[in-house]
């Protein structure tokens, strides 16, 4: 899979949202389908706000955990564009 393009700004879809499922204590996405995010998951998507570009994004994670690369950000993002989860405007 070949990295995303600079400077590509991913967003939710509209309809989706990201909620807490209290039932399990972890992230999902609603409303099609319960999709249950892993940590990784959720913690890319809490930063796709639609203003924030895949770099803007791969920082703020890298202030938070270690071995951060925008190859494996840009990775998931595609495959939750796939998904129809995350739209990713380029």
């Amino acid at each position: 899979m070949t990295s995303l393009p600079e400077p590509t700004v991913p967003r939710l879809r509209p309809g989706v949202r990201l909620t807490s499922d209290p039932a399990r204590g972890e992230l999902a996405l609603l409303p099609e389908r319960v999709v249950v995010l892993n940590d990784t998951a959720a913690a890319v998507l809490t930063h796709c706000d639609g203003t924030a570009t895949l770099g803007r994004i791969v920082e703020r994670l890298a202030e938070e955990y270690e071995g951060v690369s925008t190859q494996d950000v840009s990775e998931l993002l595609q495959r939750l564009a796939e998904r129809r989860v995350v739209d990713l405007d380029g």
